[in-house]
C-alpha cells in the first residue's frame, strides 16, 4: 500500500507539472502569434509599389511618353494622327495637343502631360522640348539609381545645376529693347521685323511652315494692335471652309459669322458708318401664350385684348431702340420675323442668336453693355465703331465691326479645305501669338536650332569639372541631357547627329555660343545671324519646369493606388 501511495503521489505531481508546461507553451505561442500578426492598414484591393524598382519604373514610363512625341520636334518633325473613340480625328505635331488627346494611365507619366499643358498655357511654345528634356534628365539619373545612389542626392545636384543653367540664359540672351535694333550684323532692324523672325521660328515646326511668312506678319500685326496689356482673349479666330490657306486674313476689329435670320433681313442695310450698337440679352419675338402664362377668359374680346397687349409690348421695345437712334441690334436670344421686318422698314440691322463670346468681344471693343431690359436703356449703354459691314467671305457672310471705340481687338479668318488642317492652323497661330506676346514683354532672345542647349551643356561641363565630390557626376549627367534637343533635331531631319554634335561641341568650346543647326541648309551656322531666334523666357521656363518635374518623379518612392468605390458595390447595385 505504501508503494502504491508513493507512485500515485508522484503521478499527481508529474501531471501537475505537465499541465503547467502545456499552459506556458500555449501562452507563449499565443503571445508570439499576436505579436507577429500582420497589420492591415489599407482596404482590400489596394495596390502598392515602392522601392528602387518602382522609381526606375516611373522613369521608364516618362521615357515612353517622350518616345511618343520626340519625332514631332523641330521644323522637320512629323505629325501624329489621334483618333478618338467618337471617331474625331486630330492631326498635330504640337506636344501639348497630342498629350492632351492621349489617355495616359500611369500617374508618373501624367506628370509630364501636366508639364506640357502648363508650358502651353504659360508660354505657348516649347511643349515638346520641355517633355524631352525632363525625360532625358530622368534617363541620365537611371544608372545612378540602379547603383543604389539615394534619389535626394541626385535631386540636390540637379537643382544646383539648374541654377547654373538659368544663369546661362541671362549670359547669352540678346537684349532687343528699343524700336531700332542692331542684331545679326543687320543695322536698323525694327521691333516688328524682330517679332516676325520670332514668330517664323515658332511656325517653322508647324503644319503651316510653308506659309510662315504670311502668318508671321499677320500674327505680329494682331498682337501689336492690342492694348498695352495685350489680352489674347481680344483676338478671335474664325475658321472658314473653302479657299486656300494663303487667303487667310486678319480683320482689325470684331468679325463673326452671320447668324440665322428671318424673312425681311434682305432689305436691311449691310453697311453703316459710325453706327450706334445695341447689345441685348432678350428675345424680340412673339411667344405662344402657353409658354408664358395661364389665364381664364370669358369671351373673344378678352382674348383679343391679351393679343393686343403682347403686340404692344413688342412694339414698345422696338420703338425704344429706334428712338435712341440705334442702327445695329445684336442679341444672344432670337429676333423674330416681325422684329426683323420692322427693323428693315426703318433701315436698321439686326442679328439674333449671337454667340456669347462674340457678343462680349463686341461689347469690349465697341463699348456699351449687354442689356437685359429695353425699358430702362439709355444712350450711354450703346456701343459704337467706325464702320459696320456685312461681307461675303467664302461661302458664308460675316458681320464685321472695325474702328473700335473702346478697346482694340482683331479677328483671324482662317481659310482651308479640311477641318483638321484649319484646327491645327488655329493651334499654330495661338502658339505663335503667345511667343510674340512674350517677346514683346521680355525683350530678350536666344539662338534657336539647338544652339542654346549646346551652350548650356558646354558651360555645365566646365562647372562639373570644378566640383570635387560625387556631385560632379550628377552635374555632368545634367549637362549631357541638354544634348537631346539638337540630337533629336538632327534625327528628325535625317542628318548625321554624331557628326553635327561633335562639330557643335567644338564650336561652343571655342567660344561660339550661337552656333546651332540650320535645318534649311542642313549645316551648322550662327543662328543669331541666321535669324533663328526664340524668346529667352521660353528656355528659362523649360529648364525650370523640366528640372522640377524630374526631381518630383525621383522623389516618389512609393505609389499607393486605392480601389474605386464601385469595386466594393455588388454588380446588381452598380
Amino acid at each position: 500500500l505504501r508503494f502504491i501511495f508513493f507512485n500515485l503521489h508522484i503521478s499527481v505531481w508529474l501531471l501537475f507539472i505537465i499541465n503547467i508546461l502545456l499552459f506556458c507553451w500555449i501562452l507563449f505561442f499565443s503571445v508570439q502569434r499576436t505579436m507577429s500578426a500582420p497589420i492591415i492598414l489599407f482596404k482590400p484591393g489596394t495596390e502598392q509599389a515602392k522601392g528602387k524598382r518602382h522609381i526606375i519604373g516611373n522613369i521608364q514610363a516618362c521615357q515612353a511618353i517622350a518616345e511618343t512625341i520626340k519625332t514631332t520636334l523641330g521644323p522637320r518633325g512629323l505629325d501624329k494622327m489621334i483618333v478618338q473613340n467618337s471617331g474625331t480625328t486630330t492631326i498635330s505635331n504640337d506636344g501639348a495637343t497630342i498629350l492632351k488627346a492621349l489617355e495616359v494611365a500611369l500617374p508618373a507619366a501624367n506628370v509630364l502631360v501636366d508639364l506640357a499643358k502648363s508650358q502651353d498655357a504659360e508660354i505657348g511654345d516649347g511643349t515638346t522640348t520641355v517633355v524631352l528634356l525632363a525625360a532625358e534628365l530622368l534617363a541620365m539619373s537611371k544608372p545612378f539609381i540602379d547603383e543604389g545612389i539615394h534619389p535626394q542626392v541626385i535631386i540636390n545636384a540637379y537643382r544646383k545645376a539648374s541654377k547654373h543653367a538659368l544663369q546661362v540664359v541671362n549670359d547669352v540672351a540678346v537684349d532687343v529693347k528699343g524700336e531700332s535694333i542692331e542684331i545679326g550684323g543687320k543695322k536698323g532692324m525694327s521691333k516688328k521685323e524682330l517679332l516676325v523672325k520670332c514668330a517664323s521660328t515658332t511656325l517653322s515646326s508647324k503644319l503651316v511652315a510653308t506659309q510662315k511668312k504670311h502668318f508671321s506678319e499677320l500674327i505680329v500685326e494682331a498682337v501689336m494692335h492690342l492694348d498695352d496689356s495685350m489680352p489674347l482673349n481680344m483676338i478671335g479666330i474664325k475658321k472658314i471652309r473653302g479657299g486656300s490657306v494663303d487667303e487667310s486674313e486678319l480683320i482689325l476689329g470684331v468679325a463673326f459669322k452671320k447668324t440665322f435670320s428671318y424673312a425681311g433681313f434682305e432689305m436691311q442695310p449691310k453697311t453703316y458708318v459710325n453706327p450706334k450698337i445695341a447689345l441685348l440679352n432678350i428675345e424680340l419675338e412673339l411667344k405662344a401664350e402657353r409658354e408664358n402664362a395661364e389665364m381664364q377668359i370669358k369671351n373673344v374680346q378678352e382674348y383679343q385684348l391679351i393679343v393686343d397687349a403682347e403686340w404692344k409690348i413688342l412694339y414698345q421695345k422696338l420703338e425704344k431702340l429706334h428712338e435712341l437712334g440705334v442702327n445695329v441690334v445684336l442679341s444672344r436670344l432670337p429676333i423674330g420675323d416681325v422684329a426683323t421686318q420692322w427693323f428693315a422698314d426703318r433701315d436698321m440691322f439686326c442679328a439674333g442668336r449671337v454667340e456669347a463670346l462674340d457678343l462680349e468681344r463686341t461689347m469690349a471693343a465697341c463699348g456699351g453693355s449687354i442689356i437685359s431690359t429695353v425699358s430702362s436703356i439709355t444712350p450711354n449703354m450703346l456701343g459704337s465703331c467706325a464702320v459696320f459691314q456685312e461681307k461675303q467671305i467664302g461661302g458664308d457672310r460675316y458681320n464685321i465691326f472695325t474702328g473700335e471705340a473702346k478697346a482694340k481687338t482683331c479677328t483671324f479668318l482662317i481659310r482651308g479645305g479640311a477641318e483638321q488642317f484649319m484646327e491645327e492652323t488655329e493651334r499654330s497661330i495661338h502658339d505663335a501669338m503667345m511667343i510674340v506676346r512674350r517677346a514683346l514683354k521680355n525683350d530678350k532672345i536666344v539662338a534657336g536650332g539647338g544652339a542654346f542647349e549646346m551652350e548650356v551643356c558646354n558651360r555645365l561641363r566646365k562647372v562639373a569639372l570644378e566640383i570635387k565630390d560625387r556631385d560632379q557626376f550628377f552635374v555632368a549627367a545634367y549637362a549631357k541631357a541638354f544634348e537631346v534637343i539638337p540630337r533629336q533635331l538632327c534625327f528628325n531631319a535625317g542628318l548625321d547627329s554624331t557628326k553635327i554634335l561633335n562639330k557643335l561641341r567644338e564650336l561652343h568650346a571655342a567660344g561660339h555660343p550661337s552656333a546651332g543647326i540650320n535645318l534649311a541648309e542642313s549645316n551648322v551656322v550662327d543662328n543669331i545671324e541666321a535669324f533663328v531666334w526664340e524668346p529667352a523666357i521660353v528656355k528659362a521656363n523649360a529648364i525650370a519646369a523640366a528640372t522640377e518635374a524630374a526631381c518630383l518623379i525621383l522623389s516618389v518612392d512609393e505609389t499607393i493606388k486605392t480601389p474605386s468605390r464601385s469595386a466594393n458595390i455588388p454588380k446588381g447595385m452598380q
